[in-house]
């Protein structure tokens, strides 16, 4: 077993998540191993009450730093960390411009290896030790990123990006796979055949993932969805309403849906464990329909407000009652850190001139980046938390990490200030450590 002294934060489960942080100035975190060998919280509270138990372990004593759960990031592609910072009038021709040339690159299996091993790093120094995240359309793609997050024994998820047409011919699905009539057969018993592989091997995961609705043909979606109907514990993830040209195009190509979500869940492809990205533009009926049938909306403030999309509403969303959970969307999101994403999710959820407009508490916030996403993964008491039985992921940070945090961080007077001030001032400087629970 190990153990870690040093102040903590956590969630409790059973309070709105505004009000849900505990916080223990001087804490004990307790590690050992679970009946399936993998390294979870053991005891966590106090260091006074706690003590006396644990005497016997040698403790490894960081004063002055904060234990926190490790982020858990609910939308992003990591073929377009090179294209992260790339200037465009709005999200189509981003993608035509930017986006679909760098992952034509993805077909290669060098490229996509050194792409993987980037990206995980970076994840890793910015305290997420949790991603759903996009491929290409290339199986090596997504054989490369398994592969090196398997070596870094993380939790991640992904899957072969489904794109059968609308885009260009290097990036639509190809039909090289043996018995497979066309590229959209193709495309699904090659999803098939990464699921068999990958998902639930270690702690990696599979996501059935149409890239958007305009990208794929009926058959595929049909298909998608009779995959998810196979495998009902593999994830799904999409985008959706992100903003009104996509909309429009949505509507055009699958008139018969009552609306761009709705087309998801005329193809079987809204369930729990479904996470769509955006869903900014939804009246109340998409709203009803997320809630309904258990799916979860990544929200992406800072792609969201780099492309010029539009805000999620999240009175509209916490009025009618949908999941959702924050979300880095690099490349069209300006940062991998979820402490730049936590606080444009506030300056989001403060604009009131488009949609009703709130203040976000910080606890709300943080809650959103760590056991909200993992709750809307259906992961909850997995990941995003440090209560007994989570898996042991976890960050240190050193709120003293700059002089502009340690001079404000000093000043604060209760939970709120502190969580506040490092959402505002923090960056990848805060991290000092992210620990990776480890197959004991």
């Amino acid at each position: 077993m190990k153990a870690y002294r040093a102040a903590i934060l956590r969630f409790a489960t059973d309070r709105d998540p505004g009000q849900s942080a505990i916080y223990e100035s001087d804490g004990l975190l307790v590690l050992g191993a679970n009946a399936q060998g993998r390294e979870v919280v053991q005891a966590v509270g106090p260091w006074h009450e706690l003590r006396a138990r644990f005497s016997d372990l040698d403790v490894t004593h960081w004063p002055g730093r904060l234990i926190a759960p490790g982020f858990v990031d609910l939308h992003s592609h990591y073929p377009q960390t090179n294209v992260i910072g790339s200037p465009a009038e709005g999200l189509l021709p981003w993608l035509e411009n930017y986006t679909f040339p760098e992952e034509k690159r993805f077909a290669s299996p060098d490229y996509s290896t050194e792409a993987a091993q980037f990206f995980i790093a970076e994840l890793l120094r910015q305290g997420v030790t949790t991603a759903l995240t996009f491929a290409t359309s290339h199986p090596a793609s997504v054989q490369a990123f398994f592969a090196e997050a398997q070596k870094h024994h993380m939790r991640l998820i992904t899957g072969l990006c489904l794109m059968d047409r609308h885009a260009p011919a290097e990036l639509l699905n190809q039909p090289s796979m043996r018995g497979a009539s066309d590229a959209t057969e193709q495309s699904l018993l090659a999803s098939e055949a990464l699921i068999q592989r990958w998902h639930g091997v270690d702690r990696l995961g599979y996501a059935i993932t149409p890239r958007f609705a305009p990208t794929s043909s009926n058959a595929q979606l049909r298909g998608a969805g009779e995959l998810a109907a196979r495998h009902p514990d593999v994830w799904i993830q999409s985008h959706v309403a992100e903003n009104h040209e996509e909309i429009a195009w949505a509507r055009d190509l699958f008139p018969a849906s009552d609306s761009y979500l709705s087309t998801y869940a005329d193809f079987g492809l809204l369930r729990e464990r479904a996470i769509y990205a955006h869903c900014i533009h939804f009246d109340d009926a998409d709203r009803a329909l997320m809630r309904d049938t258990g799916a979860a909306g990544a929200v992406c403030p800072t792609s969201n407000l780099f492309l010029g999309s539009g805000f999620f509403d999240y009175a509209g969303a916490d009025r009618v009652g949908f999941q959702y959970g924050l979300a880095s969307d690099v490349g069209g999101g300006t940062s991998f850190s979820p402490f730049h994403t936590m606080l444009a999710a506030y300056t989001v959820g403060r604009e009131g001139q488009t949609k009703p407009g709130l203040s976000l508490s910080p606890q709300q916030l943080w809650w959103q980046h760590t056991a909200g996403a993992a709750q809307a993964l259906g992961l909850a008491g997995v990941v995003g938390n440090l209560q007994v039985g989570c898996e042991a992921d976890f960050v240190v940070l050193n709120p003293q990490a700059t002089p502009l945090l340690a001079r404000r961080t000093a000043l604060a007077e209760s939970l709120d200030e502190l969580l506040f001030a490092m959402i505002v001032l923090g960056d990848d400087r805060l991290v000092e450590r992210t620990i990776i629970s480890q197959a004991i």
